[in-house]
């Protein structure tokens, strides 16, 4: 592992769904657009969801709340789960099991195939589902039993019913911290890479409270805002607002991270905890010194000084106490390396979505994760006089609140992220910007997308989603994204196949059905494959080009050929079959010689079928015609690499001394093909019913040719210097 990487994190993937955004790419457009996304609600509505006329009637009743959609619907015979057994699972088990199933596939991985360990860090709120749906049940209760209803229902089961659905083998463990549960899940998780624990590790949390748009009680001096809104560092700020969410990450070691060729969304370059311990107000209360420590210690640990860091996602709760702590603390980390003022611009999230709980911590991560994707830092919302107990003008910081891009000097993006539990234990992570990855060149090659899923809806659902996201992303290489459909995704029994050049063409097919796409449904079996080799007479010149440009094990297979081959035929074969070195007409003609054909087959047939076994297709069979003959002995054990190209050379330069001839493909059957004999014509293949080859002298060729075309007979010349199976 390169010292440059060795304790730097890699973001591979992550998925969330969070009010008034049904994913990431909602999310992310609702950010920038400044969206504040709590729903206010008049009594009737709160009425026909249970609230009391008398607690509508408090003045201090909040009808306000961040709402997750959909957290009724759940797939559950996709995880496994019986409809009474979902209908008694804690609705966050469900969303973060859905979740973290979206993480691991926009990371690109199948975790029945990962060659490695997974992780999951996870937490999640109190339970109200239990409390209000199924507690008062008694009858329900006794009939499910005790075991099930607890392992369906307590945070214990979190993240271990992740790992047994999705069949995980590494740590598994639920975090509960309050308010940071999110984020310590992140650390934990990080923690557990470094010491090589797991290869791989989802980390996040959910929060889902049921019932839900039922807003909440103003306290004074509590958390809940009055009106709704949260309004993170002004003056008016008295407050956040409830929300709910689930945000999951998937992380690697960055050196595993590169060498795999993921995806990075960014890098974490360190990060801590700690407690506050008893030196503050009270329990709930923030305290300057705990955060502030916090914050040094993950700026240590990540080597980054405070001056580089260009963005801050705060804890940001809007409340009178806690505002002014945070940015207490975070100018006092800061001034641990740099006396600048006003260089940083801070948010929260919470001013978009309320207070996500267990999940606010990775809200906000996959927030400042986004903004570093995109080089945008969106605004925080309802700020605009400061809080007169932060001063700002003193510190390094200002509130963003505009949509700003995020320009740099040459010095990697860089960000940090803060969550804060009541209790005190409090979370800092730094972040920084992706490395640049190695460019590979993009090939004309048509490209195979295969999809799959449960039933036909689903999959017909699939297949729009990807025609959606490929217009949304139009820059994407096809071949990578060919290659996560296969490599990276679980296969199920309903499946679609399309054969496309371009971004435009697989667009165009995945969104309207027709001959290009090929549909069918499987049964988990294995069916036998059989491997035919062709003979002299298919050979081309470039034959597998793109494949050689592209496929390193063809690649490496056709160059070992070709270099055991070089001494015995005096050339590089490959300057023959791609023309690199002659131009075309003279490497035609040279392919055309049976001394160089032959081995030109044999290594290219060799090199793909190794490709093939490679990819998982092994031959349960094979047979040969002529050349092909050899290949199939070769890979089926009969003699070696090495004595098969020395035979085959050797044939070639054998049969390269006799007599010249020719061969013609005719459209006869065996009885008028076997009347056309003679001393110069031989039949030499029977191919079917209506398909024959004759084989002779060049000019006995040439004249039947001339004969059966005028009589309307189809013909055909193989590409052959000899009458190959001829007396």
């Amino acid at each position: 592992m390169s010292d440059q990487f060795a304790y730097d994190i890699a973001v591979v993937g992550l998925s969330g769904r969070f009010p008034g955004a049904r994913n990431l790419n909602e999310f992310w457009d609702r950010l920038c657009e400044g969206a504040e996304l709590v729903s206010f609600f008049s009594d009737d509505e709160l009425l026909r969801r249970g609230a009391d006329q008398a607690a509508l009637d408090d003045p201090h009743y909040v009808k306000a709340e961040a709402v997750l959609d959909d957290v009724e619907l759940f797939d559950a015979a996709f995880f496994g789960f019986t409809p009474r057994e979902a209908s008694t699972l804690d609705p966050q088990h469900r969303i973060f099991l859905e979740e973290s199933w979206a993480a691991l596939e926009n990371a690109g991985y199948n975790s029945e195939t990962f060659q490695g360990r997974i992780g999951v860090f996870a937490g999640e709120s109190l339970n109200t589902y239990f409390l209000n749906n199924l507690y008062p049940n008694r009858k329900l209760l006794d009939s499910l039993g005790a075991s099930q209803v607890v392992i369906a229902n307590d945070r214990d089961y979190l993240a271990t019913q992740v790992s047994f659905r999705l069949n995980l083998k590494g740590p598994s463990l639920s975090v509960q911290t309050a308010c940071s549960t999110s984020l310590v899940a992140v650390h934990l998780a990080m923690q557990s890479l470094l010491n090589h624990e797991c290869d791989m590790a989802l980390a996040g949390g959910v929060s889902v409270s049921v019932p839900q748009g039922l807003g909440g009680h103003y306290q004074d001096g509590g958390i809940i805002s009055p009106d709704g809104h949260c309004r993170a560092f002004d003056t008016r700020a008295r407050g956040t607002v409830k929300g709910s969410g689930a945000g999951v990450v998937v992380l690697k070691r960055l050196a595993d991270a590169i060498n795999d060729r993921d995806t990075v969304h960014a890098v974490i370059k360190g990060s801590a905890i700690n407690n506050d311990g008893a030196m503050k107000v009270g329990f709930t209360a923030p305290a300057v010194e705990g955060q502030a420590s916090v914050i040094e210690e993950a700026l240590a640990l990540a080597s980054i000084e405070p001056a580089t860091i260009g963005y801050i996602e705060t804890h940001g709760t809007g409340t009178a106490l806690g505002d002014p702590v945070e940015i207490a603390a975070l100018t006092q980390a800061f001034r641990t390396g740099t006396e600048a003022t006003g260089f940083c611009p801070i948010g929260s999230v919470k001013t978009n979505i309320g207070h996500l709980d267990a999940a606010a911590g990775v809200a906000s991560l996959i927030k400042t994760i986004l903004a570093l994707e995109h080089r945008q830092i969106p605004p925080s919302l309802n700020f605009e006089q400061p809080n007169p107990n932060i001063d700002f003008a003193n510190s390094p910081f200002f509130v963003n609140t505009e949509l700003r891009s995020w320009d740099t000097n040459g010095t990697p993006r860089r960000a940090g992220v803060s969550s804060f539990g009541i209790g005190g234990t409090n979370a800092h992570v730094v972040l920084e910007e992706a490395p640049e990855s190695e460019s590979f060149n993009a090939s004309s090659a048509p490209y195979v997308l295969v999809l799959s899923a449960r039933t036909p809806t689903a999959l017909a659902h699939a297949s729009a989603n990807l025609a959606k996201h490929l217009e949304q992303h139009s820059q994407l290489d096809l071949g990578d994204v060919a290659y996560t459909l296969s490599a990276g995704r679980k296969q199920f029994e309903h499946r679609l196949a399309v054969v496309c050049r371009d971004v435009p063409d697989a667009i165009k097919k995945l969104s309207a059905p027709d001959r290009s796409r090929v549909t069918g449904a499987s049964e988990y079996e294995k069916r036998p494959v059989a491997f035919m080799f062709p003979g002299q007479g298919a050979q081309y010149v470039g034959m597998g080009r793109a494949l050689y440009e592209r496929e390193q094990v063809f690649r490496r297979e056709l160059d070992h050929c070709a270099e055991l081959l070089r001494s015995r035929l005096g050339v590089d074969l490959r300057e023959i079959i791609y023309a690199d070195q002659l131009s075309p007409e003279e490497s035609a003609a040279r392919l055309t010689d049976t001394r160089f054909a032959q081995p030109a087959l044999f290594a290219v047939e060799y090199a793909l079928a190794k490709l093939w076994i490679e990819w998982g297709v092994e031959p349960h069979a094979m047979i040969g015609h002529s050349i092909g003959e050899y290949v199939a002995a070769c890979l089926a054990g009969v003699f070696s690499l090495e004595d098969a190209l020395r035979l085959v050379a050797a044939r070639g330069e054998i049969i390269g001394r006799l007599p010249r001839g020719a061969m013609l493909a005719v459209s006869l059957a065996a009885g008028d093909a076997e009347s056309l004999k003679s001393e110069q014509l031989s039949l030499a293949a029977v191919n079917s019913p209506s398909l024959c080859v004759l084989s002779g002298t060049i000019e006995a060729i040439e004249e039947l040719e001339r004969r059966l075309t005028s009589e309307g007979v189809i013909c055909r010349r193989i590409h052959t210097s000899h009458a190959f199976h001829s007396q």
